[in-house]
């Protein structure tokens, strides 16, 4: 596979869902520049990653692109999801219903809070901490979300990878280490605030 640049991925994304809010059969890259604020030679340039898929003074047809940007995302495929943490953040997220309709199903959810634990949030019964390498071994899930308090996480992410998890959505405001291999995608909400509050400082 050529190397493509990180960026191009959360771009196909947006462009994903400029397409699937749109009506027209045909697109041209301004009109998704238009949709998406990226400036067309951008998307020409993203899509050209993957391919030719546009049609001479017509532009991109709108659903080969769409079916095209699925199979490069892995939408067209269903996900199995381990949510590990069921606090605040936690019980959203089994909650948000979003997820399945871009194919990720939360199938187990892991807390060591005995107030919680066989409680059934959003049809996804919650487990005890303790068996989690035990269900995960089992089922095979690649696909692993992290929402566990900081002192936790290193030892929790050792474990996912234990049981064969590839992949980890990681709310925890620590960078784990993982080996060669496993993809982590660290989302810290408070960075993001800080993000937010520069730039108000700055308007």
């Amino acid at each position: 596979m050529k190397n493509i640049p990180l960026a191009v991925i959360p771009r196909l994304s947006l462009y994903y869902r400029a397409i699937l809010e749109s009506r027209k059969d045909f697109l041209s890259s301004q009109e998704l520049s238009r949709l998406t604020y990226f400036n067309a030679s951008q998307i020409r340039k993203d899509l050209a990653y993957f391919g030719q898929f546009g049609v001479p003074s017509r532009g991109y047809d709108t659903l080969k692109l769409k079916n095209i940007i699925e199979k490069i995302l892995g939408l067209d495929k269903k996900w199995e999801v381990a949510l590990i943490g069921v606090g605040n953040l936690g019980s959203a997220l089994l909650s948000y219903k979003g997820f399945m309709k871009q194919g990720f199903y939360i199938r187990y959810a892991f807390d060591k809070d005995k107030r919680k634990i066989n409680k059934i949030i959003n049809g996804v019964l919650i487990r005890d901490i303790n068996k989690m390498k035990t269900v995960l071994k089992i089922k095979k899930v690649p696909l692993a979300i992290l929402a566990v308090p900081k002192e936790e996480a290193q030892s929790i992410v050792d474990d996912l990878i234990e049981c064969g998890i590839k992949a980890i959505l990681n709310f925890v405001p620590l960078r784990p280490y993982t080996p060669k291999g496993v993809v982590v995608l660290n989302i810290d909400l408070s960075i993001e605030l800080e993000r937010l509050a520069y730039f108000l400082k700055n308007l």
